[in-house]
């Protein structure tokens, strides 16, 4: 059995893209009102904000700098980032680096390990349990956190928000093989291999299926065409 921790402030408070294969196979723990879950990480992809790091991130939602909708991203790290994709579907990022630094990690996929008849209750559109929470606006439906109400709730020290609580476990000892490549879905060069910050568990089946965002695969050809010849 996979030995895990509480995670702390001081654990997350590296910079998204060092941090997110960290929490491959840790565990989020959410209850609210209608029930628990528990949900082991499978896949997840991080986003830096402006200033963040060394490389700037165009496809994050702190690019610009701090605004109502990203504010919980420039808080200190643990706390939950949940947001509104499509005006339909909450997904969660776990808040990572310094505070004032902006950083986000979404959960992109998980497996739910207690709780699966709340989650069904959630997702009742589920065929499978490998579909409860395979992709990030699942994932958000199965575990019940919801934007705005939950946005900001604290993962640390698993204070109470608007009836819900979360808590995330790490694994004691990193996974020792994951996969990484670009993130999913992300619009135009952020979405490509200059961003290799998707990580996941390789052949988990709750892990979704890889898609190019909006003009992604025609800026990845320009890459590979930019690249110097690789010299034998």
């Amino acid at each position: 059995m996979t030995a895990l921790v509480a995670a702390t402030r001081e654990a997350l408070a590296g910079l998204p893209a060092d941090v997110a294969p960290t929490l491959l196979d840790g565990e989020l723990h959410v209850t609210t009102a209608t029930g628990f879950v528990a949900l082991r990480i499978t896949e997840v992809e991080a986003y830096h904000g402006r200033g963040t790091g060394p490389q700037a991130d165009p496809g994050s939602h702190a690019r610009m700098g701090p605004t109502a909708r990203n504010a919980t991203m420039w808080g200190e790290p643990g706390h939950l980032y949940v947001y509104l994709s499509h005006g339909i579907h909450s997904c969660v990022n776990v808040v990572c680096g310094p505070e004032g630094v902006a950083g986000g990690i979404l959960l992109r996929g998980g497996e739910v390990v207690d709780g699966a008849d709340a989650a069904h209750a959630r997702r009742p559109a589920a065929r499978t349990a490998r579909d409860l929470a395979r992709g990030p606006g699942r994932l958000g439906d199965a575990v019940g956190l919801r934007h705005p109400v939950h946005d900001g709730i604290d993962a640390v020290t698993g204070e109470e928000q608007a009836g819900a609580s979360a808590r995330l476990f790490l694994r004691a000892e990193p996974l020792a093989e994951i996969a990484t490549g670009p993130r999913v879905g992300v619009a135009g060069i952020a979405g490509t291999d200059a961003f290799p910050w998707r990580f996941w568990i390789p052949g988990d089946p709750t892990v979704s299926a890889f898609r190019w965002g909006r003009g992604a695969s025609e800026a990845a050809v320009r890459l590979r065409e930019e690249m110097p010849p690789v010299e034998e």
